[in-house]
């Protein structure tokens, strides 16, 4: 177990390196522009440019600069070389802003999150138990419904029912807990959880629903029903562990791309996450802020994967590198 954990680590270092390497050279390498005249502002003297070039490190040459970049990518730097020092649009370090971002999009990710999770998997369970049944067919259907609304669609309509005509729940905007208190916070972040959990949560029921009726029909299953084990334990420590295996893997993926930027959602929540700054720095064309916004994409993604494979290892004794 040790020696395939330290593999998936080593693999999952690798991974990171590389997509690393490949952001520096799209973002910085490629003719897009020199990194020199967008840090210097419009219309730069060839003095400021000189200057510009010298405190950032943009007069060594290319591995250099990868260097430089590489370093501060994992340690981060306030002042030092752009990779995540400084926005080109706003000349303001990107550290704080980031992870003031990120804080918004993991509130919002993390709790659609525990809402499709626990209905998408409680609505599998109960088909899958019942297959064929008005049930089964009912909840299916919802779920097919579900997912043919996507979120720029039920987003405003849940806008416009529960904030604008019935005013049940508050509208866009952002309340830190800090500020404001449980109550209002806890409000603020309803409609957007909701609204997000609703297609993952339709998905995550269809695929626990097969994975389980598969599962179900197994010799291992069958196996257990004929040493006499009651059928909520047959369904719990034996279909329900095998079959939520390929659930993991989808949840970890759908998490970290969450964490990455719900670009949709913030949007239409109007949600100071890494979503609405991806908008705003493309719109602006602020490549610094675009390559590191996508290094913290790529590291979730990344991390996200090692988790799942270190717990397959512990849902699937069978499970070797």
């Amino acid at each position: 177990m040790i020696s395939y954990i330290i593999k998936r680590v080593l693999w999952a270092i690798l991974v990171l390196l590389i997509v690393v390497f490949f952001t520096y050279m799209i973002f910085f390498m490629l003719p897009s522009g020199d990194p020199a005249v967008r840090l210097a502002g419009k219309n730069p003297t060839p003095l400021l440019l000189e200057q510009v070039r010298l405190q950032f490190g943009l007069n060594h040459p290319w591995f250099v600069q990868y260097a430089l970049f590489l370093k501060h990518a994992f340690i981060g730097d306030q002042y030092g070389w752009p990779g995540l020092g400084l926005s080109f649009t706003n000349k303001v370090p990107l550290k704080d802003v980031i992870f003031s971002r990120i804080a918004v999009t993991a509130q919002l990710a993390l709790g659609a999150a525990i809402i499709w999770i626990v209905v998408g998997l409680s609505i599998g369970i109960l088909a899958a138990l019942r297959p064929h049944t008005v049930a089964d067919r009912t909840a299916m259907g919802l779920a097919i419904l579900a997912i043919s609304m996507p979120v720029f669609f039920l987003g405003p309509l849940a806008l416009y029912l529960f904030w604008f005509k019935l005013g049940w729940l508050p509208g866009t905007g952002y309340y830190p807990l800090s500020h404001y208190g449980f109550g209002p916070w806890f409000g603020h972040w309803i409609l957007p959880w909701i609204v997000l959990a609703v297609l993952y949560a339709a998905f995550y029921a269809r695929l626990t629903r097969s994975n389980l009726m598969e599962t179900m029909t197994e010799d291992f299953v069958r196996t257990a029903r004929a040493k006499g084990l009651s059928e909520k334990r047959v369904v719990l420590k034996h279909g329900l562990r095998a079959g939520l295996t390929p659930i993991v893997t989808v949840f970890g993926l759908d998490l970290a791309a969450l964490l990455g930027g719900a670009i949709i959602t913030e949007s239409i929540f109007n949600l100071p996450g890494i979503g609405q700054l991806t908008v705003q720095a493309v719109g602006s064309q602020d490549l610094n802020t675009i390559a590191v916004i996508t290094l913290v994409a790529a590291t979730f993604v990344v991390v996200a994967n090692l988790i799942v494979d270190i717990l397959y290892a512990f849902l699937d004794p069978r499970v070797r590198y």
